[in-house]
């Protein structure tokens, strides 16, 4: 089904967030899906292709960058602070119920990795929600010393610190690695992360492998699976059963805790289902299959 592709942008905060509407043709007012990106990433990295493939099917997608992020506004960039993020899903929820194009009332959740928390933590404020897709969703901070290990743990939380004096000092953020390769300091350093995570960034990508690292403080703090009780809507969470950025066992406990939870375990990583091939057929088959039954039903 061809498509259009709308540049919008909405205010979050006073703050410009930059995103992109699809339309598929012939459709009158679709369901719509709101999907955003995951740690440190943006918008085109890999998703357009996601969201292509539901506007396939009929339904609306709006994709945005979180503010620091891409085209959007914000200093310091790449700053990834969930409190924030989730201001801004919030702000795309209310910025899309405007949009006459779509019909908000059908409205669906998307969201990856990082943005797989966001997604929970947000739908268990929206009971009119129809429908949530959670792709390898981080689910607890505390359960992340699990797979990164107490010693790098306090390596992050060292590096914070040093980024807090800067912001105090009003200098320079001082940043550290998105990803980097097994034994070196950055957010996710398991095997397989740094190469997985680069092979989704678009090539002539402006983007930096940096954050600032004073969110090393406060991202331990950060629990979507306590607000995974209070979710009223139809979930769907694919999980990866060899994935070493997220602790499969807590994804169990998490989708145990939704009320309505469809849950699938693959034999893949936390990246293998990003890029073209078997898997992400599979994935995308799933959550396009989830998505139409929950928006297009009668």
């Amino acid at each position: 089904m061809s498509h259009s592709r709308i540049d919008c942008q909405f205010i979050s905060r006073g703050m410009s967030c930059k995103g992109w509407l699809y339309l598929p043709e012939g459709a009158e007012r679709p369901p719509v899906i709101i999907m955003a990106h995951g740690f440190a990433c943006e918008k085109d990295f890999r998703l357009p292709v996601f969201a292509q493939r539901f506007v396939e099917q009929g339904l609306a997608v709006f994709l945005f960058d979180y503010r620091y992020f891409g085209e959007s506004e914000g200093w310091p960039r790449n700053l990834v602070d969930y409190r924030r993020q989730l201001e801004d899903w919030e702000a795309a929820i209310s910025f899309v119920q405007t949009i006459p194009e779509v019909n908000a009332k059908k409205m669906a959740l998307w969201g990856t990795s990082y943005s797989g928390g966001h997604v929970i933590s947000v739908a268990a404020k929206h009971p009119e929600l129809k429908a949530v897709s959670a792709h390898v969703p981080f689910t607890d901070g505390i359960s992340s010393i699990k797979t990164l290990g107490i010693s790098h743990m306090l390596k992050l939380a060292w590096a914070g610190i040093r980024d807090g004096w800067h912001m105090l000092a009003m200098q320079r953020p001082y940043c550290i690695p998105v990803v980097a390769k097994p034994g070196n300091i950055g957010c996710m350093n398991s095997p397989g992360s740094y190469e997985g995570y680069l092979a989704i960034v678009p090539k002539g990508s402006r983007w930096k492998n940096e954050f600032p690292a004073r969110v090393c403080l406060i991202a331990s703090f950060y629990r979507p699976i306590s607000a995974a009780k209070h979710i009223q809507c139809p979930v769907l969470i694919i999980m990866g059963e060899n994935d070493s950025v997220v602790y499969p066992p807590s994804i169990h406990k998490m989708a145990a805790a939704i009320p309505d939870c469809k849950l699938i375990s693959m034999s893949m990583g936390h990246f293998d289902s990003y890029q073209d091939g078997e898997l992400f057929e599979k994935v995308i088959d799933l959550q396009s299959k989830f998505l139409c039954e929950k928006l297009l039903q009668k």
